[in-house]
């Protein structure tokens, strides 16, 4: 073989070596990017998985806050739902007691129709009572969505009166009228302190590691940041979304000093790996060498050898760095051998040797089993298997490791388990924290629960008596309505006779004592499947199924009032009340419930026009009598604001001359349809709607401005009676509006109804009638000898002059007895300096007779009627002209 073979050779075997050398320090090169881009990658999803257990714990913990807040809001929604008409007082009991709860609400505020109208505290919100609740750009959506849809509107970061920010939540209240139909209530409004939120949620701790952002999108498609820097929503973070009520915000956040400082792999391990790519690089072309040079290949195995101790010691730098221990444990031996950093963690110096019972002995006893048993199964199965458990420190407390291990054979030939170990208590506290939030969070969802159920109870029973309410009834009889196979009904309304008397002697504790008595007296005499509700202040209804005839009722209505009769002791005092009851009932479904519920109440009131203690059935008959006692009623009312009571006039004469000495003034209805009626078509009606004092009010009016007229015209006439009901002369206001009047003295004189009872009331009748003498007011009693007045009470009023009843006046011309009983009352008047008055003078005769009697003054049908103020000054004049003439021809 020639020098140029051997040389090609040569340079052949060289590439031979060259090549697979260059391709193994290329293989290394790649290995070390690869190793760094998956360390990257590893790092970055382990810090992308810290912020997302990170942010799930706030997010947890900042809708738990929000949402209690709003459960808050929505227990105040149910009661104002229940109780539409509550008062400041009761909205701030309320509110005050909600704000009690360690929430961030900071101030409430309740808008009936979306006007603020109730707010707590005050000295925070009293500059927003009377003002709309959403401004003119957010009316048209923000209602619709309150009203409409019934859903929640928040609103914020709002800046507050008393410094830093808001968040505002607006919930509907939605509540039902009369016919129990749902209206729209309003809104309520709860203001949270952001601050407070964010404290408490965890946003505002220092040793947070991560950067969180809160935004939300606006109505417009514009997303808004609430909290936070907004750039972080530009560096790729890990969202959540957070739902409360309807409403929805995002919340991201990114590691502290974002991802590129956090997930960048350390120097030490980019170090490690470089040089285990620099070592393998080397090792192969060492072998490269050696290849082409056996004789040299000794000394560079030797440096090969260094080489692998100084990998060695790098990898073990590498698993320091990671934190990561290693142990091995010879199965026949028992002998457990561990790195520096498995000794870390246990807290142990490394001093002790470590067997496979000492390491035992080291783990929680709760957990020795399980991890025993995995080593167990490890050996057996010769299979890898992984454990998480407690170790014991010996300075107290413990740590939560994870371990992994596998089984093979090692250098000795005898079975070993080796495998790695690493630290994961962070983890699981961070897990414990989690699991507590929640458990926080149930705990105090299951409070508001507790909480909406009891004030739900509450606004559907009697606090006294623990009945149901009206509200209850209005939604039982709406429930029995709603039953498509609805059974025949009956209504019994209750109502207490002499409740008020007790209340007013005993006070209110007894009458509080005679309702629970009473509810207690109704549910023992009714059917185990009755309902029985309290709708009022003495008022109680039972609701009864399964009505099959109209009289099937009367025999529970006689023993409530029986039961009800049943006296009670309070105080050492016995108490009794009486009860009316009306029964209405249906056998079909021709009456709604609502409507039975207003026959019974018809029936309650017939039964208390005949005289109370006893119960009525309602009758067709008895509906059109009330229909027409509410239509008279109507009119009243509507003629009082018309102006329709007038004044009709008697003339007065005297009993020698039968000249007009006076007039009485007498109320007359200008009915619109009818005409003028009399008192007895409306003088009832208009009592029990008290407005008997206003009708005498107008007449009284009208009277005084006739009178001027009469005198203006010179007719005689300086005097004139006007009628007093006792509901006015109780009045406290009546002296300053008859001070307003402008009454001559002794122009006008008030008639009382001896019916009044002036025996029962001597002092105070007495102290109303001095106040009206002061303005110059005299006083008469009408249709004495009917009523109940005493000689001694006559003498206490000092009447000016009595009037006496027409039914005694009519039999004087028959009968004697008559004659001496009206003689006797002039005798009595004349002892008295009382003037007589008869009226009721029918006849001639009756003047004759009453003239030789001694009565002063007459008036009756057989001299003048009742008339219009015009028709008296034609009658006064008519009179005059010819009292004139009989002078003259006498004369």
């Amino acid at each position: 073989m020639t020098g140029k073979s051997i040389r090609f050779l040569g340079v052949g075997s060289r590439w031979a070596i060259v090549i697979p050398v260059v391709a193994i320090v290329c293989a290394a090169v790649a290995a070390v990017i690869y190793a760094d881009w998956q360390q990257s990658r590893i790092t970055h999803e382990n810090n992308r998985h810290m912020v997302q257990e990170r942010l799930d714990l706030v997010r947890t913990k900042l809708q738990g806050q929000i949402n209690a807040n709003i459960r808050l809001l929505q227990g105040l929604v149910s009661v104002i739902g229940a109780e539409p008409d509550l008062t400041q007082e009761r909205f701030s009991a309320l509110a005050a007691n909600l704000l009690l709860h360690e929430a961030q609400l900071r101030s409430i505020q309740a808008a009936p129709n979306l006007v603020t109208a109730f707010a707590y505290p005050a000295n925070l919100t009293d500059d927003q009572i009377g003002t709309r609740i959403f401004t003119e750009d957010e009316e048209l959506a923000l209602t619709r969505k309150l009203r409409e849809q019934s859903r929640s509107v928040v609103r914020g970061p709002l800046p507050l009166s008393s410094g830093g920010y808001g968040l505002s939540i607006i919930l509907p209240v939605r509540s039902v009228n009369a016919t129990a139909e749902p209206v729209f209530w309003g809104a309520v409004t709860g203001v949270i302190d952001l601050a407070r939120l964010y404290d408490q949620s965890g946003l505002m701790t220092f040793e947070l590691p991560i950067s969180v952002v809160i935004s939300k999108v606006q109505d417009a498609g514009r997303t808004a940041v609430i909290y936070g820097d907004g750039n972080i929503m530009q560096q790729n973070p890990v969202h959540m979304a957070i739902d409360f009520g309807n409403d929805r915000w995002t919340i991201a956040a990114i590691p502290v000093g974002g991802w590129e400082n956090s997930g960048t792999p350390s120097m030490a391990f980019r170090l490690v790996v470089g040089s285990v790519a620099a070592t393998v690089a080397g090792a192969s072309i060492w072998v490269g060498l050696l290849m082409l040079d056996r004789q040299k290949h000794d000394a560079a195995l030797r440096q090969r050898e260094e080489k692998l101790k100084a990998l060695s010691h790098r990898l073990g730098l590498a698993l320091e760095a990671s934190k990561i221990g290693v142990w091995e444990l010879d199965v026949e031996s028992g002998e457990n051998a561990w790195d520096a950093r498995m000794y870390e963690m246990y807290g142990l110096d490394g001093s002790q040797a470590m067997t496979s019972d000492n390491w035992l002995a080291l783990i929680h006893p709760e957990d020795q089993a399980d991890v025993s048993a995995k080593v167990k199964l490890a050996i057996r199965t010769q299979m890898s298997q992984s454990a998480q458990f407690r170790v014991l420190l010996p300075g107290g407390g413990h740590r939560h490791l994870r371990s992994f291990g596998t089984y093979y054979p090692n250098a000795k030939g005898t079975a070993s388990v080796l495998g790695v170990s690493w630290d994961v208590t962070e983890d699981v506290s961070l897990h414990e924290e989690l699991v507590e939030a929640r458990q926080r969070a149930e705990q105090q969802n299951t409070a508001l629960d507790t909480a909406r159920r009891r004030m739900e109870y509450n606004a559907l029973h009697d606090a006294l008596t623990g009945l149901p309410n009206r509200r209850y009834l209005d939604q039982h009889l709406s429930d029995i309505e709603a039953d498509p196979d609805g059974q025949g009904l009956a209504v019994l309304h209750v109502d207490l006779d002499r409740f008020k008397e007790i209340n007013d002697t005993l006070g209110h504790g007894a009458g509080d004592a005679m309702l629970r008595h009473v509810a207690r007296a109704l549910r023992d005499n009714v059917r185990g499947e009755d309902f029985v509700a309290r709708i009022g202040g003495d008022e109680f209804v039972v609701v009864c199924l399964g009505a099959d005839a109209d009289d099937q009722f009367g025999e529970m209505g006689q023993r409530l009032i029986a039961a009800v009769n049943t006296p009670t002791s309070y105080a050492g005092h016995e108490c009794r009340v009486g009860a009316s009851v009306g029964i209405a009932t249906r056998t079909d479904a021709s009456v709604d419930a609502p409507q039975l519920l207003v026959n019974a109440d018809i029936a309650l009131y017939e039964a208390k026009r005949l005289g109370r203690n006893r119960f009525e059935r309602y009758t067709e008959l008895l509906k059109a009598r009330t229909l027409n006692i509410k239509k008279t009623a109507d009119a009243i009312l509507r003629s009082l604001a018309a102006d329709e009571f007038i004044g009709y006039y008697q003339p007065q004469f005297d009993a020698h001359t039968l000249e007009i000495s006076g007039v009485e003034a007498l109320a007359r209805w200008n009915h619109p349809e009818m005409g003028i009626l009399t008192p007895d078509r409306f003088l009832d009606i208009a009592d029990s709607l008290s407005v008997v004092s206003q009708i005498d009010a107008r007449i009284l009016e009208q009277a005084l401005s006739q009178l001027s007229r009469w005198q203006s015209a010179a007719l005689g006439i300086d005097h004139v009676s006007v009628n007093i009901s006792a509901q006015r002369l109780f009045d406290e206001n009546l002296v300053g509006r008859l001070e307003q009047l402008d009454i001559k003295p002794g122009s006008v004189s008030f008639e009382l109804l001896e019916s009044i009872s002036f025996d029962d009331k001597t002092d105070a009748v007495t102290a109303s009638l001095s106040r009206l003498r002061n303005l110059g007011i005299e006083i008469e009693i009408d249709d004495f000898g009917t009523g109940y007045a005493s000689i001694l009470s006559l003498l206490k009023l000092s009447p000016s002059r009595l009037k006496i009843d027409r039914e005694l006046i009519g039999p004087i011309v028959d009968t004697p007895a008559q004659r001496r009983l009206i003689a006797s009352i002039v005798d009595i008047g004349r002892s008295f300096g009382i003037g007589i008055v008869a009226e009721g003078v029918e006849t001639m005769e009756h003047v004759s007779i009453l003239r030789d009697l001694g009565c002063q003054t007459l008036q009756g049908y057989a001299l003048a009627r009742p008339m219009t103020a015009d028709a008296l000054m034609d009658f006064a004049l008519a009179h005059r002209a010819r009292r004139e003439s009989l002078l003259k021809l006498s004369a």
